[in-house]
């Protein structure tokens, strides 16, 4: 039955390229890539079909949240990311925006991906402050803020996306078709080919949360956040898993957190977040007001929500994957490795093991420590 599939998929796109090259719709030169952009997708998958075998799609995508003006950094990351790891295996693109993008943009968006590009406008309503926020006291936080020189302290616009990340995305009508998502940042690079079908390894191995870089949040930004969350946990326990990452928390029986929070870009299960626990937990922050009376990321929170209502065994950190998000990087230290998948960093400015990293606390909570190389004090 699997071969008859894999036959029927070949000869229905191989019909498909057929009858576009027939009719004109493929031809040299429309977008300097020796092909129309439809038809470097059909012949793309053709190949993507026979590596993978029929049936073995994952519904997966990677996301992006582009800001007001960073159309050409958006599109460099989309291209590193294509080259490095998607044109093998042509998954879709979803792009959010706070303000529908013109054809043009659309376009030159749509040109440099492989599989479809999806385009969603974020809700007015989830791209502001919610009506229950006392706009002064936020005023006031901002204000304060930005006298201790904390980085985005006076932002609205890092509060507001850093709300939509965290409650709303995942929830917008356009992401109902996957069940897996990669998040990037605008500014995020790749610095290894990817050389493995990354949500097929989450979804054969059972993971609903894997990162890459893991540091300390800054505490002025998050001074009630862990209380808040200890009030959450104290009415609802049952959400609570068994075999946790709560160690990787707090080294104090959870009396007090650790300011630990994964960084940079995630792989991560649509379904976790549209759980009852995760959506009741951010629900009671959202109402609490920490994302505008302090400035609450998403990155902590939803380190805490893994750590605490998942499984250890079904969070994965991904450390063959070199990575740059800004300021740090991830480079993977064995020269074998970077040579074979063509690694273009320094495994000495590797930011996993250094002192502001907090991976050896991960590697402890999930009781690996044996793993943890030869001199990294933890």
């Amino acid at each position: 039955m699997h071969c008859f599939r894999l036959l029927f998929t070949f000869v229905a796109l191989c019909a498909t390229v057929f009858c576009h090259e027939g009719s004109g719709l493929i031809h040299q030169g429309e977008t300097g890539s020796g092909g129309s952009v439809e038809g470097r997708r059909i012949k793309a998958a053709l190949v993507s079909v026979l590596d993978r075998g029929a049936g073995e799609m994952y519904p997966s995508a990677v996301t992006a949240v582009k800001r007001r003006q960073d159309l050409y950094q958006l599109m460099e990351t989309m291209r590193n990311h294509e080259d490095q790891f998607n044109r093998k295996y042509n998954y879709d693109w979803v792009i959010f925006s706070y303000e529908p993008l013109n054809e043009t943009r659309r376009s030159m968006i749509d040109s440099v991906a492989s599989g479809n590009v999806h385009f969603a406008v974020i809700p007015e309503e989830q791209a502001t402050a919610p009506e229950w926020i006392d706009q002064q006291k936020a005023t006031d936080a901002r204000n304060e803020m930005k006298k201790k020189h904390v980085i985005y302290g006076d932002s609205v616009n890092f509060r507001d996306q850093s709300r939509f990340e965290a409650g709303f995305m995942w929830r917008h009508p356009v992401m109902d078709q996957y069940t897996y998502y990669w998040r990037v940042d605008h500014r995020d690079k790749l610095l290894c080919d990817v050389n493995y079908d990354v949500f097929k390894f989450m979804q054969d191995n059972h993971k609903q949360y894997g990162f890459m870089m893991s540091l300390y949040e800054y505490f002025e930004t998050i001074p009630t956040l862990w209380q808040s969350t200890k009030h959450f946990i104290n009415e609802n326990p049952q959400y609570l898993a068994q075999d946790s990452l709560a160690d990787f928390l707090s080294d104090d029986g959870g009396q007090t957190y650790s300011k630990v929070s994964t960084y940079g870009p995630h792989i991560a299960s649509l379904d976790f977040w549209r759980s009852e626990a995760y959506t009741k937990y951010f629900d009671h922050l959202d109402h609490v007001g920490g994302f505008y009376y302090e400035r609450w990321d998403r990155k902590p929170i939803q380190t805490i929500a893994t750590s605490l209502f998942l499984n250890k065994d079904r969070v994965h950190f991904f450390d063959d994957i070199g990575v740059y998000s800004l300021p740090f990087q991830q480079c993977p230290r064995d020269q074998d490795f970077r040579r074979k998948n063509r690694c273009i960093c320094n495994p000495e400015d590797d930011f996993t093991w250094k002192g502001y990293s907090t991976v050896s606390d991960y590697y402890k909570a999930k009781g690996i420590e044996d793993q943890i190389p030869d001199g990294v004090v933890y």
